[in-house]
């Protein structure tokens, strides 16, 4: 049974909350309090696998709980119900919380929300690596990409195609301009999924609060345990299998979220380089000398795979299942029942095509097998041949 702790000063709401959600008592073991100091103390009792905290509370606000709690429970789901409506403010909430809900609370979103986050769980059972996921709140960007962005960010007719481009050319600003297209606060009815799309519909003014908060985003600083972690080959690799998704999309698929998907099929890396370096060091180590593919020795020394960690960590952040769902499973698709060439036969197909030099975010050339080879593709009924997709990942590779 999953513990969770409900934590707002508004004792109407709270019994509100207690009464829609008495369904779940079979599957929720549920606790309302209605201050941070209390739920500290229900933290300390008993193990909480998510809270749900207000913000605006006498004596010690959400903002602050969530803090502690981001410190010493990292493992536990945090998710905001606020009534702020200033962006400003939404934005560094986002830092705090993987959810952000606006008041006044629609209930079957909130237990939406608790579900999928519970589904989540699943992928990963280690609470050790949900810690790990847990703590982060901002993910390293490349510095130039980042200036390119601040400077277009500044200009009076601002370009959204451009700004778009250079969202589009870094996974880590990219996750978070999704994430908070997907946060409860600016969420159509429909996940968004694109990056094109999220930029449009965050707006300029938006992302500028984005781009001038400090605490959004950080960039790249070798590890001391990791000295010889190249950024610049991970991101490299990002923009190759994301141009080689593009390349293999067909009618009805969007390029955008194709492009998406394959820039941020290794934000697992982004994690583990800053918050376990030295594990993913010995895993990579291990993986060169043994040659076996890196994600079996990461799943035998971590306790999960890069893969898996960055598909947590997207879903926590709000974005679609598919999406989700491809990031996790791209090196082990047949694991998954694919009834048609979806977004995960697309990243498996992009990801074995890649020319060996490039095939791998933070290792040389591997004689490992691929993912996926040209049955796989058969099998699926895809619409080209595995040759037409050789001949469309050599093609897009030539253009980066």
């Amino acid at each position: 049974m999953k513990n969770i702790l409900f934590v707002d000063d508004e004792a109407e709401l709270l019994n509100s909350l207690r009464a829609r959600l008495r369904k779940h008592r079979s599957d929720w073991n549920m606790t309302f309090v209605d201050s941070g100091e209390k739920a500290l103390q229900e933290l300390q009792k008993q193990p909480i696998d998510l809270i749900v905290s207000d913000v605006r509370m006498p004596g010690m606000d959400g903002g602050e709980l969530l803090t502690v709690v981001k410190q010493r429970w990292p493992e536990t789901i945090r998710i905001v119900l606020s009534g702020y409506s200033e962006q400003a403010q939404v934005l560094r909430l986002t830092m705090l919380a993987q959810q952000y809900i606006s008041k006044p609370c629609n209930a079957q979103q909130l237990e939406n929300i608790i579900e999928r986050c519970f589904q989540l769980h699943s992928l990963l059972s280690s609470e050790k690596v949900r810690a790990i996921v847990g703590r982060v709140g901002k993910l390293p960007v490349m510095p130039k990409v980042f200036a390119r962005l601040q400077e277009a960010i500044a200009q009076p007719n601002i370009n959204m195609n451009t700004v778009s481009d250079i969202v589009s050319a870094d996974a880590a600003i990219a996750t978070k301009v999704l994430q908070i297209a997907n946060s409860a606060f600016f969420r159509l009815s429909k996940p968004i999924s694109g990056i094109k799309q999220a930029v449009t519909y965050l707006g300029i003014a938006t992302l500028r609060n984005l781009v001038l908060s400090a605490e959004i985003f950080e960039q790249w600083k070798t590890p001391k345990d990791f000295p010889q972690f190249d950024a610049d080959r991970l991101q490299r690799h990002a923009l190759m299998v994301a141009a080689a998704c593009k390349s293999l999309t067909v009618p009805g698929q969007s390029d955008d979220d194709a492009w998406m998907v394959g820039l941020v099929h290794d934000i697992g890396y982004w994690v583990l380089v800053q918050e376990s370096p030295m594990e993913l060091l010995q895993a990579l180590t291990q993986a060169r000398s043994t040659k076996v593919p890196a994600y079996e020795v990461e799943q035998q020394i971590i306790g999960a795979t890069h893969a898996e960690i960055g598909a947590y960590l997207l879903g926590m952040w709000g974005l679609p299942y598919p999406v989700v769902e491809a990031v996790a499973m791209h090196h082990t698709p047949q694991r998954v029942a694919q009834q048609g060439y979806d977004l995960l036969a697309l990243l498996a197909t992009a990801h074995s095509l890649l020319p060996k030099h490039g095939a791998h975010a933070l290792l040389d050339e591997l004689d490992v097998p691929p993912p996926v080879d040209e049955s796989y593709l058969a099998g699926l009924h895809a619409p080209f041949s595995w040759q037409e997709a050789e001949q469309r990942v050599e093609a897009s590779q030539a253009t980066l």
